[in-house]
């Protein structure tokens, strides 16, 4: 299979999924760059996979819809807040993809209907499609869930294979990992990917897929446990003194955080 980050507004990715002739594209906020490649590669649309309702995610999909070929489907969260008609889709569900299972997993947080699709293609890597639930270095902003709810979906998202190519939804890499290093200023891997992650972006290329064991030595909402991470909450709030307290300390640092 074939991954594809195409750029969308100004921080977007939409992922498009191809085996040479047909594709899925996730969380097409727009339509434009997914028609284009369409075109540029001679794909077939066979489905549309949605994370969660921000305009941002699903602003597109009512015009691919007329893309998409005779079976295809459109799948997002349960809850109604999809463009529709859509097959709604819950916690331990699962679609299949090119041949590939790929389960679905609830990750309130950033939204409370977030959901994540995970797979593992055979002989490749897995794929995590995470939205904007985990990005690389960063979670999303807790728009309609609590820190205890943010805090058990990354748990859950940290838990798979260390190889698991992490595709979220934003290109905002560098800013969370300047955040990172502000939280962790002696985390030599911060400071390593931060330099991988510049190099890229001076070529203008992605720094997306990351990975889950990346996330686990860089992202500080994956580090609430960590002696620094804990330390440096404390110089802004004497009273995070748990896991889920850590993070809404740290989300509200971020919030802030220029």
């Amino acid at each position: 299979m074939n991954l594809i980050a195409l750029p969308a507004f100004t921080d977007n990715y939409i992922w498009l999924l191809h085996d040479g002739s047909e594709a899925i594209v996730v969380d097409p906020g727009e339509a434009a760059p997914v028609v284009r490649a369409l075109d540029e590669h001679g794909l077939k649309l066979g489905a549309i996979v949605v994370t969660h309702h921000h305009a941002d995610h699903v602003g597109g999909v009512d015009a691919l819809r007329s893309r998409l070929v005779p079976q295809g489907v459109v799948w997002g969260p349960a809850g109604g807040r999809i463009p529709q008609p859509y097959t709604p889709l819950e916690d331990g569900d699962a679609v299949e993809l090119f041949g590939t299972r790929f389960s679905v997993i609830f990750v309130p947080g950033h939204t409370r209907d977030h959901i994540a699709f995970f797979g593992q293609p055979a002989g490749e890597a897995p794929l995590l499609f995470c939205g904007d639930t985990l990005f690389s270095g960063g979670c999303g902003r807790l728009f309609e869930g609590t820190p205890a709810q943010m805090h058990d979906s990354l748990v859950r998202l940290a838990a798979l294979p260390g190889n698991t190519r992490v595709c979220c939804g934003h290109e905002y890499t560098l800013s969370n990992l300047k955040f990172a290093h502000a939280v962790e200023p002696d985390n030599t891997a911060v400071i390593d990917y931060t330099r991988r992650c510049q190099a890229l972006r001076e070529r203008d290329l992605p720094t997306l897929p990351s990975t889950i064991a990346v996330e686990q030595q860089v992202n500080p909402f994956l580090r609430v446990e960590s002696k620094q991470v804990r330390a440096s909450v404390r110089t802004r709030d004497s009273g995070a003194c748990d896991a889920v307290s850590v993070l809404a300390a740290l989300r509200e640092w971020k919030n802030d955080y220029q």
